[in-house]
């Protein structure tokens, strides 16, 4: 029998023609793979060509696991035995590549930021606890608070903008989100909707990535801090999980912060379920 064996690229059209149907095969574990290499293959300027270090491991002719390692040199991964995370950081650090860290699921993570640690010296931080939910019944709040929800188009842009810069405040993100940046950033591409007060007010905004592989990702919901309590993220979050699930959705997901005993308990009341615990980790 063949041995498990690592194939590098840097042409994403090779790597999916290979591994697409593996990140396919379970679509809400590896939502986070697949909506990114659908960003950079249909989002004009999201991807240079090159710039992009894909991987996958084959096993008996088939794909077993991928990673990929943007200019960022954050490595991103789909699930490894502790062995085979050190036997990948054995093989990165052969070929003379670096990394700024890792993100995958909390096992995962934590055996590949070890190992890079053992063969390089270098020290692992982990940045925040995370899980990952899937929406199985969806049960809207009760109570239910007064208002609609609504897209959001263009003459909503500024508040929007406005919103994610708060957001990222919120989540300790450095980014620049303006008019000039915003189609750069992780927030360009998703859709968004408001819930308003019966009076027309946005109180709370909702974002969702577009589908793939029957897959979408709620990302992000926020509410400013001093509208918070009234159930309005509960509710937007409830219309467009309905919204995603009416489009033809199989699988819904989202990811919360461990530490925020709030919105775990909230997205679980909605009907989601947790279904892995993430981690991604700094090198520092």
């Amino acid at each position: 029998m063949l041995p498990d064996t690592w194939f590098l690229t840097d042409d994403i059209e090779d790597f999916l023609a290979h591994a697409g149907g593996f990140l396919r095969s379970r679509p809400a574990l590896h939502n986070t793979p697949l909506t990114t290499l659908h960003k950079w293959r249909s989002q004009p300027g999201a991807f240079t060509p090159g710039s992009v270090l894909f991987g996958r491991l084959e096993s008996a002719g088939e794909t077993q696991a991928i990673f990929y390692r943007p200019p960022t040199h954050r490595l991103t991964l789909t699930p490894l035995s502790a062995e085979q995370a050190d036997t990948l950081a054995v093989h990165l650090t052969g070929l003379g590549h670096t990394l700024a860290g890792v993100t995958a699921d909390h096992d995962t993570a934590t055996a590949f930021a070890e190992a890079w640690q053992r063969h390089t010296g270098v020290t692992p931080t982990l940045r925040v606890r995370m899980h990952l939910y899937r929406l199985d019944t969806l049960t809207p709040p009760n109570p239910h608070p007064d208002g609609h929800s609504r897209p959001v188009g263009r003459q909503d842009h500024d508040q929007l903008m406005r919103w994610c810069r708060e957001l990222a405040v919120d989540l300790r993100e450095t980014v620049t989100i303006d008019a000039a940046s915003w189609a750069s950033t992780r927030f360009a591409e998703k859709s968004y909707t408001f819930w308003e007060t019966a009076d027309g007010t946005p109180v709370s905004m909702a974002g969702v990535n577009p589908m793939v592989a029957g897959m979408v990702r709620v990302d992000p919901v926020y509410t400013p801090a001093h509208l918070r309590g009234h159930g309005y993220a509960a509710a937007v979050t409830t219309e467009v999980s309905r919204a995603a699930r009416a489009a033809g959705a199989t699988e819904v997901v989202l990811y919360t912060d461990a530490g925020n005993p709030t919105s775990n308990a909230l997205y679980t009341r909605l009907g989601y379920r947790r279904i892995a615990d993430w981690a991604p980790y700094d090198f520092v």
